[in-house]
């Protein structure tokens, strides 16, 4: 299963990577903003993207739309600090498969992936 994960935190791109591992993906690739992060999905089409919702050049929500209209069965979660109820609704209402809120644990990421489907 490919996994990629657009954050533009390089500290929270590592640590989804660690997170993970454990869970057999092969990392497709790894962008710290949505147009970087959309351009590799067009490339590597893969199984599983974590995305945070606040990044320059693309946010989240946009790149979560653009993602879905390439593979509509993209499983995207929505790992992000911005936990409020709109942000969340947003999110769900666009086709993101989960929402995780920043700080996380390994055992909650892991849960969010199983919950997902993988």
């Amino acid at each position: 299963m490919k996994l990629l994960i657009v954050d533009d935190s390089l500290v929270m791109r590592k640590l989804v990577e660690r997170s993970l591992a454990e869970k057999k993906f092969t990392i497709a690739g790894s962008a710290g903003d949505g147009e970087e992060g959309l351009r590799i999905f067009k490339e590597t089409l893969p199984d599983l993207v974590t995305l945070d919702i606040s990044m320059p050049r693309m946010d989240g929500i946009t790149t979560l739309v653009e993602m879905l209209k390439i593979k509509p069965d993209a499983k995207i979660l929505i790992v992000t600090s911005r936990t409020d109820t709109a942000s969340t609704e947003e999110a769900m209402k666009n086709g993101a498969a989960g929402f995780l809120g920043k700080p996380f644990s390994t055992e909650q990421i892991m849960e969010k992936v199983k919950e997902i489907g993988f």
